[in-house]
């Protein structure tokens, strides 16, 4: 049994635990709870009186317990997860627990964000804490009725017994231990103990989403709202010089329309135009009757124009690499061979199944604000700004106090959302709402069409990699990546991912185009071409020294191994001697940011599972691994020829995430990502003009089809370490793995995508 310092008062443990819920209800009366059964299938009745025990949970009389959600649920199941790990700290029943989302409080929650594959892994530790320290409260006040010592007690679904034969549900010592002091320690269980965690459980949401009940932005009703729609740049550059509502004020519903002036993520301001009507429908017919003059404020750009600019920086050196190991330009110049290629990727758009809305009502004493949000925290922030809120006096003290009472004063509910991607990390769509509600002064719900969402949105931007590697008698001496990113795109950590410490010679570049046209997040971010590019390169280059390519990877993370150990071994000895530790490793390859243990584990699993190099004759197999989000996953797909075009028939895929805690939900997520990576590597394209996006619908922007979609089968490492993220890591080596699975059905080389367009047979 672990024991956890919990280091704060009943007071600051409400305050400061962080990744969860809270301890008052702050919501509306429509975004109701949802729960893991219907009320007729619990064990416990609804209770009639509800008490807080901490910022996470609430027992009513009954025994019924509800945990809040603190992250946003953008479809990666954390409403249903982050409850779990409460729940089975707590030792309560999953059918006795209804879940409930919390809203922004950023008193209670840390990190209330949806980005990164971030939420359970920042979180599991701070909700094993809650559910211990409430069930720890819960047996105090059990033990104290009894007048014994609690740590003759125990508990267990929801039960405290104290040797004697004598039992108290929570429900009735909730009352008491809503007022105790918070234990100094609180023990944790075992890992093999787990009840919930690990087990199947179906998405509490489910029941809903599938009757339609009300969830997601889009279902947002608030009496006398309004509906807005807004008319944007048609081109990146433009500026607004007139605008003619006179059509658009005689459509029936058309109430007004306003022109506004919004600022930007990257703080530039823009013009645009709000039509508000009655119904989202008049809205839209309005904003197709305005009639609007723009002229360009900065250049329009190309994609073509983009592209010969990215390949004649992608042949050039950056004044400071982001790492180099060794001494790479001389092992080039005394290499047997080069192998050298780019690989480009275009911009691509999110494509959210639910087009961008939000709910403002800013002209009150609290304002509302309701919606689909990645960022809840920055989205008021922004709102604040805005709405020039807050100005700060200078004394600290003082400002910290006043922003506290701004943020106090606007109640911001987070809706369940129908896919985010990284595109509702950045919160447009708010300051639209709220600058119109300001404007209008009503509650106002703006809604995106489809064209409004592709043609103004914040793309992924388009990438090019130049990839070198030395050969010296059959063996990789030298590897240079460079990276040529619209507005920059690697995190400089990942030049430390595989393949650095393996290779002594090594060396990573980066240059950013600057670029008007608005980039940003989108899923597996960083890395979800640098999967599909690095993994293609890897096994071009085994073919090249005449090696297995998973053979050459295993190889080459063995000798990442042996230096990861030393390194591990001089960290422990030098933890708190820099210089000594730097002395101790000065001869030392500088070490990866991956555990080549962990790698070598999935790859293994995957190989075997996927039958590799045992498939049956007319099957073709690619393979592709990839480290990110701190989850190692490797990947096996499956090809045939059919009607003489290659088809994926398959995919294998291992990961090692850690502890997983809802396995069906887990296995969902990397099916996705699998999914979703193999979509737009093969069909997704997205460029410019003068500007202007090309691709506007789904009418000339493909997307993967449901008949090309392949059987995918999943397996995890089964360990007991913590959990890391999941809901991105699966996407990254999927392009590389139908990559290199189509080399082997056609013996052709992809090297852009998407690959449907560059390729002579798929195309």
């Amino acid at each position: 049994m672990k024991l956890i310092t919990t280091k704060h008062n009943r007071r600051s443990f409400l305050k400061v635990s962080t990744a969860a819920g809270g301890g008052m209800m702050l919501g509306f009366s429509w975004l109701a709870g949802c729960k893991p059964a219907t009320i007729e299938e619990m064990a416990k009745a609804v209770p009639s009186s509800w008490f807080d025990i901490n910022a996470f949970i609430k027992i009513g009389e009954t025994g019924l317990v509800t945990i809040f959600s603190p992250n946003p649920e953008i479809g990666q199941n954390v409403k249903t997860s982050m409850p779990m790990i409460v729940a089975d700290e707590l030792d309560v029943k999953w059918i006795d627990v209804v879940v409930e989302q919390a809203g922004l409080n950023t008193d209670w929650y840390k990190g209330q964000v949806a980005g990164g594959s971030n939420s359970i892994r920042n979180g599991w530790d701070s909700l094993r804490m809650a559910g211990a320290t409430a069930k720890q409260m819960l047996i105090n006040a059990a033990a104290k009725k009894w007048e014994v010592d609690p740590s003759t007690c125990s508990a267990s679904e929801g039960v405290i017994s104290n040797g004697k034969g004598e039992t108290l549900g929570y429900g009735d010592v909730a009352s008491d231990a809503s007022s105790m002091e918070v234990p100094e320690k609180v023990p944790l269980k075992e890992i093999k103990d787990f009840k919930i965690i690990g087990h199947d459980t179906r998405n509490v949401d489910l029941d809903n989403i599938i009757t339609g009940k009300p969830l997601f932005g889009l279902d947002t009703q608030v009496k006398g709202m309004k509906y807005a729609t807004c008319i944007r740049p048609p081109a990146f550059g433009n500026k607004l010089v007139s605008m003619d509502d006179t059509e658009a004020l005689k459509i029936k519903g058309v109430e007004s329309v306003h022109q506004i002036r919004v600022p930007l993520k990257e703080g530039r301001e823009v013009d645009k135009i709000a039509i508000v009507a009655n119904s989202t429908w008049a809205a839209m017919k309005g904003q197709k009757a305005v009639k609007a003059v723009w002229e360009a404020e900065t250049a329009v750009e190309n994609s073509s124009d983009h592209n010969n600019k990215m390949r004649k920086l992608a042949a050039t050196l950056s004044k400071e690499p982001v790492r180099r190991d060794g001494d790479p330009e001389q092992a080039f110049k005394d290499a047997d061979d080069v192998l050298e290629h780019i690989y480009e990727a275009p911009f691509l758009p999110h494509n959210c199944m639910e087009p961008m809305n939000f709910f403002a009502d800013v002209n009150k004493d609290v304002i509302d604000l309701i919606g689909p949000i990645q960022t809840p925290g920055w989205a008021r922030e922004r709102v604040i700004n805005l709405l020039g809120l807050y100005e700060k006096s200078g004394d600290e003290e003082k400002d910290k106090v006043e922003y506290a009472r701004i943020c106090s004063k606007i109640n911001l509910q987070m809706t369940r959302m129908g896919g985010g991607f990284g595109r509702r990390l950045y919160g447009d769509f708010v300051i639209e709402a709220a600058k119109i509600s300001q404007v209008t002064k009503a509650p106002i719900k703006v809604v995106f069409s489809r064209e409004d969402d592709m043609a103004a949105g914040t793309y992924r931007p388009s990438t090019k990699y130049r990839i070198r590697a030395a050969i010296k008698d059959k063996k990789i001496t030298a590897y240079h990546l460079t990276e040529v990113g619209i507005n920059g795109n690697m995190w400089a950590n990942l030049a430390s991912g595989f393949p650095a410490g393996a290779i002594n010679d090594y060396r990573v570049d980066i240059h950013a185009l600057n670029s008007n046209i608005t980039t940003g997040a989108w899923r597996a971010p960083y890395t979800n071409f640098l999967g599909s590019a690095e993994q293609s390169f890897f096994d071009e280059l085994a073919g090249k020294i005449g090696v297995d390519p998973i053979q050459m990877r295993l190889d080459l993370l063995e000798k990442a191994k042996v230096n990861y150990a030393a390194h591990e071994k001089f960290e422990a000895q030098f933890k708190d001697d820099d210089e000594g530790l730097k002395e101790a490793t000065k001869d030392l390859l500088p070490k990866g940011n991956y555990e080549p243990e962990k790698f070598i584990g999935v790859i293994k699993l995957a190989a075997e599972k996927a039958g590799w190099g045992k498939a049956p004759a007319g099957v073709h197999q690619g393979f592709s691994t990839f480290f990110s989000h701190n989850t190692y996953v490797a990947e096996v797909a499956n090809v045939i020829m059919e009607n003489g075009k290659p088809k994926i028939k398959k995919m294998t895929c291992a990961v090692d995430c850690g502890i997983v805690v809802n396995p069906v939900a887990a296995t969902n997520q990397v099916e996705g990502g699998m999914i979703d990576g193999i979509g737009h590597a093969m069909y997704g394209d997205f460029s410019f003009v003068n500007g202007k996006p090309v691709q506007t619908n789904f009418d000339n922007y493909r997307m993967i089809r449901m008949s090309e979609t392949p059987e995918v089968e999943v397996h995890f490492v089964k360990n007991e370490n913590k959990p890391t993220g999941l809901g991105e890591p699966s996407f990254p080596p999927a392009g590389g793995a139908i990559a290199n699975a189509i080399f082997s059905a056609t013996g052709e080389r992809v090297y852009s995508q998407p690959y449907i367009k560059s390729s002579k047979v798929l195309g």
